[in-house]
């Protein structure tokens, strides 16, 4: 698994974790009414709605979900912990069907989501899993969505199994993606390129180690390369010199390799579909070429 700043398990932690509390979780705490009072006066407590109370150091989409009479929830959720997501754009909100005192968002681009909570328990700023992601399927195109299944069973936040139960309570068409959801992408765009190779038909195999060249994201008809190259984990000219040393080490060992670029995967699918295409028919029928992986 490729790292990253913070591992996507850590930060579920720290979203999950307690920042919003009712008065009552106060008084617990060992706070006095006037003590409330007092410190929302000082602003170092934030009254967010009623009974709604969190400290200055909240995330401002936390307080803004909460502000509003609700909890985040879908893509913005889902960034928030480091799940792939294609587009992300707005503030995305869970509010219950019967949410009294629904404040105005403070943007156009919020995204409320009008949905019953699930049973499973959730703190008072964040929807539940389930709920974040069975918006999330619904919030996205097909394949935006499949790439963000990828992500969530990839990082191991949900099984399939427990994949399957969130799907029980989706809509029959999208029963489909079910079918089509992959834990080996690493990344969004190697869901995106899966899905061209579907489409054309190409045998491929994914996460293939070659001896002397190491871990490359597909090897199609076993002899062409196909890395999905995004700025994220290639940038720089140091990762430009392995990767150029890496594709060496393969053509020696009679591989090709492509790198089309992350963005053109995800957002000019046709152009990638046409070059892999003319690339398998112009080197594809010579003889000998390659290897088994």
């Amino acid at each position: 698994m490729r790292n990253s700043k913070k591992a996507v398990r850590d930060r579920v932690v720290e979203v999950y974790a307690p920042c919003v509390f009712t008065r009552s979780d106060l008084l617990a705490r060992g706070l006095s009414g006037r003590s409330i009072t007092r410190a929302v006066e000082a602003g170092a407590l934030l009254r967010l709605r009623r009974d709604r109370y969190a400290y200055p150091d909240i995330a401002a989409e936390v307080a803004e979900a909460v502000r509003i009479g609700g909890r985040l929830s879908c893509l913005s959720l889902l960034v928030a912990i480091g799940i792939f997501v294609h587009r992300a754009s707005g503030l995305h909100v869970q509010l219950a069907p019967d949410a009294s005192r629904v404040r105005p968002p403070g943007s156009a681009r919020t995204r409320l989501h009008w949905s019953a909570p699930s049973s499973v328990p959730a703190p008072l700023h964040a929807a539940a899993f389930e709920d974040v992601v069975r918006h999330a399927i619904r919030c996205q195109t097909p394949r935006g969505a499949l790439a963000t299944l990828d992500s969530l069973l990839h990082h191991r936040l949900l099984t399939r199994r427990q994949l399957a139960t969130i799907f029980d309570g989706l809509p029959q068409r999208y029963a489909r993606l079910l079918s089509l959801v992959d834990a080996t992408a690493e990344s969004g765009p190697e869901t995106f390129m899966r899905l061209i190779l579907k489409a054309i038909g190409a045998e491929y195999e994914t996460q293939v180690r070659i001896e002397g060249v190491g871990r490359v994201d597909f090897v199609i008809e076993g002899w062409l390369i196909i890395e999905c190259d995004s700025r994220e984990f290639h940038e720089g000219w140091l990762a430009q010199v392995e990767d150029r040393r890496r594709d060496l080490a393969a053509a020696a060992r009679g591989y090709v390799t492509i790198r089309p670029l992350a963005t053109d995967v995800m957002e000019r699918p046709d152009i990638v579909r046409g070059a892999v295409i003319d690339v398998m028919a112009a080197l594809g029928m010579r003889g000998g070429r390659g290897r088994r992986s």
